[in-house]
This record gives C-alpha cells, sequence and structure tokens, in this order.
C-alpha cells in the first residue's frame, strides 16, 4: 500500500494545479482558484505567495467587480518573465516562436524551405538562428518544445521517419540541445499530436475530450484525442492519418505506398490538380484557393478533387474514432474552407449515420500558430508539473548560448 502523500508533496502538488489553472486560463481571481481546486483562501494565499515570491505570477487589483467588500486580488501570469522557446519544423518551413507562460506567443520567425530533403545539420543550424533571433536576454527560458512533420520517439527525440524530408532515425532532440548549448531541456513531438494539444487546451476544441485534427503542409498528419488523451500507439507513433489509403490505384506517396490520403488530399495533390507547378508550399495553396473565388475553373475543379478524397478521409476517421470535432488545420484550413461542400457531402454518404450525425466540422482556431503552441505547451510541461523544482534546476544558469549570427542567449 502507497503511504499517503507527505505535506510537502501536497504542496507541490497543489502549485502545480494552481499554475496550470494560471497558464490555461489567464488572469483568475484568488476565490476562483479556491473554488476550482477544492482548498481554501488561506491555503490559497500560501500557494500564490510561493509562486509570486518565484516570479511565476504576479497578483494585482481586479477592475470594476460591482460588488461590495474587499475584493479577490487576480493572479496572472508573468508572461514576460518566463518563456520557452517553440520551433515546428515542417516539410517546406521552419518556424521559431518565444512564448510567455500563459501560452502569449511575444515573438515569431518564419522561413520558407524548398527542395525535396533536409538535410539535418543544415536545419538544426537554421532552427538555432531563428531561436537567437526570438530570445530575450531579460527573460528566463524554460525549455524549448519542437513540433516536427513525421514519426518521432519523445523519449529521446530521435526522428524514426520524416517521409517528406527524407529522414530516418536522425537523433534530432540530441543534435538540437547540444547546438543550442547543452543547458536547455528540449522537448520534440509530432506535430499534428501537438496541434491537437493546442486546440484542445487554447484552440476551438477547448474542454472536449474525443476529436481528431487534421493538419496539413506537404503531408497530413492527424492527433487523435480519446476520452481527453492523446492516442499514442505502442510505440507512440499512432495518427500517421496521412498514410490511410484511400485510392489503392492512385498517386505516389513519399511513403513508398499509392493512394494515400495525404497523396491525394496534400498540398502536392492540390498543386499538381490546379497545374500550379510554378508555385509551393503555402503560396500555392492560397493564390489556387484565391484563383477558384475569382471563378478559375481548373483551380475551383481542383479543391473539389482534393475535397472529395478528404471527405473520404474524414468520413472513415469518424466512423472509427466517433469524435465529437474534426479540426482542420496548417494548410487544410484553408482547402477546407474552399471545399467544405465536397468534405461534408463525402461524410454525409460514407459516414455511419450513429456517428456522423453529431460530429463538427471545423477550422483551427489558433490557424499557423497551432502547431507552435502545442510545442510550446510540451516545453512548459516540467514547470507545470513541478514549478519551483524546476526554477531551482535553470534559476542558477547564467545565459545560456544559442548559437546564432547575432549571439543571443536565453536565460
Amino acid at each position: 500500500m502507497r503511504a499517503a502523500p507527505s505535506p510537502e508533496e501536497i504542496r507541490r502538488q497543489n502549485l502545480a494545479v494552481l499554475l496550470r489553472h494560471v497558464h490555461r486560463g489567464g488572469a483568475v481571481s484568488r476565490t476562483t482558484l479556491a473554488e476550482r481546486m477544492g482548498v481554501n483562501r488561506s491555503t490559497i494565499l500560501a500557494l500564490t505567495a510561493d509562486l509570486v515570491a518565484a516570479g511565476l505570477v504576479r497578483e494585482e487589483l481586479p477592475g470594476q467587480t460591482g460588488r461590495a467588500g474587499r475584493p479577490s486580488l487576480v493572479v496572472r501570469p508573468q508572461s514576460q518573465r518566463f518563456h520557452v522557446l517553440a520551433l515546428d519544423v515542417g516539410a517546406d518551413r521552419l518556424a521559431a516562436a518565444r512564448v510567455g507562460l500563459g501560452g502569449v506567443v511575444l515573438d515569431r520567425v518564419e522561413t520558407a524551405r524548398s527542395g525535396d530533403t533536409f538535410d539535418p545539420a543544415e536545419v538544426i543550424a537554421m532552427l538555432a538562428a531563428m531561436a537567437a533571433e526570438v530570445s530575450d536576454d531579460a527573460a528566463h527560458c524554460l525549455g524549448v518544445g519542437v513540433a516536427f512533420c513525421g514519426m518521432v520517439r519523445q523519449s529521446d527525440g530521435v526522428v524514426r521517419f520524416g517521409p517528406n524530408i527524407g529522414w530516418v532515425d536522425v537523433p534530432f532532440g540530441a543534435e538540437l540541445a547540444a547546438r543550442l548549448g547543452g543547458e536547455l531541456r528540449v522537448s520534440v513531438g509530432n506535430n499534428a499530436n501537438l496541434g491537437a494539444l493546442a486546440e484542445c487546451e487554447r484552440g476551438v476544441a477547448l474542454g472536449l475530450r474525443d476529436l481528431i485534427y487534421l493538419h496539413g503542409d506537404v503531408g497530413i498528419g492527424g492527433g487523435i484525442v480519446v476520452g481527453g488523451h492523446l492516442l499514442g500507439g505502442e510505440g507512440g507513433y499512432g495518427g500517421e492519418i496521412g498514410h490511410m489509403i484511400v485510392n489503392p490505384n492512385g498517386r505516389a506517396c513519399a511513403c513508398g505506398s499509392r493512394g494515400c490520403l495525404e497523396a491525394e488530399a496534400g498540398e502536392l495533390a492540390l498543386i499538381a490538380a490546379a497545374g500550379r507547378a510554378d508555385l509551393s508550399g503555402r503560396a500555392a495553396v492560397a493564390a489556387i484557393v484565391q484563383a477558384a473565388a475569382y471563378g478559375d475553373v481548373t483551380a475551383r475543379d481542383a479543391l473539389h478533387q482534393v475535397g472529395d478524397w478528404l471527405g473520404r478521409g474524414v468520413a472513415n476517421l469518424v466512423n472509427i474514432f466517433n469524435p465529437s470535432m474534426v479540426v482542420f488545420g496548417g494548410v487544410l484550413r484553408q482547402v477546407y474552407l474552399a471545399a467544405a461542400a465536397q468534405v461534408r457531402s463525402r461524410v454525409a454518404l460514407e459516414g455511419l449515420q450513429a456517428v456522423r450525425e453529431r460530429v463538427r466540422l471545423r477550422t483551427s482556431a489558433l490557424a499557423g500558430d497551432a502547431t507552435l503552441i502545442g510545442a510550446a505547451e510540451l516545453a512548459f510541461a516540467e514547470v507545470l508539473t513541478d514549478p519551483l523544482q524546476t526554477l531551482a534546476r535553470v534559476g542558477d544558469r547564467s545565459a545560456p548560448s544559442i548559437a546564432g549570427p547575432r549571439g543571443k542567449g536565453c536565460g
């Protein structure tokens, strides 16, 4: 039988719970925190005092409440003082952001990439330079989170397979950590999984326990949340929705199969169907969507074709997982908005009535920042689990180096 938790363990747990409430919900009164946590106000006073002393939160008087009596102080996250670095490796772009406690994007940079494959050393060098560009020497960096467009072993950040960039068993997390100076904890996850996490925490799926997030760029990834938990599978590689075969005699896929969902409904399929080989990436998708809106028949037909295949994939997923919502992110956000009729029609034809009748099809509320915000949540996980212990680990560091052309640090 496990011994009852000690008072110190209870205190540490309560500090983590309180900080998570403030991080995820923003400014909240002491009174509300006491109600949510089921503790008395004197306990909340002691807990907030500890977090204020650590610099993680601040307290201030609320605005006009219209109520008599002494107002309850409001607790806010110290977004400018503590942050994480969030990085996003897509098949055709790299992005970096400094995200403050509370989920506030404080600074962001992005660069397009061309070519079929990425050299790992080149990508890591570019990410380090971008991290340096968004870093803030005056604030404390709590860690680095990375969203990656492929199959990632989250325990050590090894990229097992990145079909659209040609990576197999690359020790990406360790090499990036070394390039960033070895002081920062680097956590790597699949981009669609992290997008699903972000939409559940801060986006259109807030509070939902069963949903599917579809993320599109060159490929299509999926994050599946069942009963409030991300579906990872035995090795943590679950959710490779893009490699579900929807057309056995269809287009060749980078994974080696034919007719995968991403081969039929991804960015490259849309570009090919629209005859826009002169363009690439998100700019190409935006141009095709705009052309269709202005009456271009080829662009419209391309969107209809891709939307029909996308709808087939969604119908399969709805039948299998019975989600309350399917969220379209990345370039699929634009594709769905332009081809919603085709997607909905296919779901209506091929989805079982019992599961399709209540499912909601929505676009990402976080748009282009969904995977970055998910990466940030991955990096915040440690401090949200044990705030004071995490600060004790990082607090004595003297500005660890983040190699970049400007020589800036994060510490």
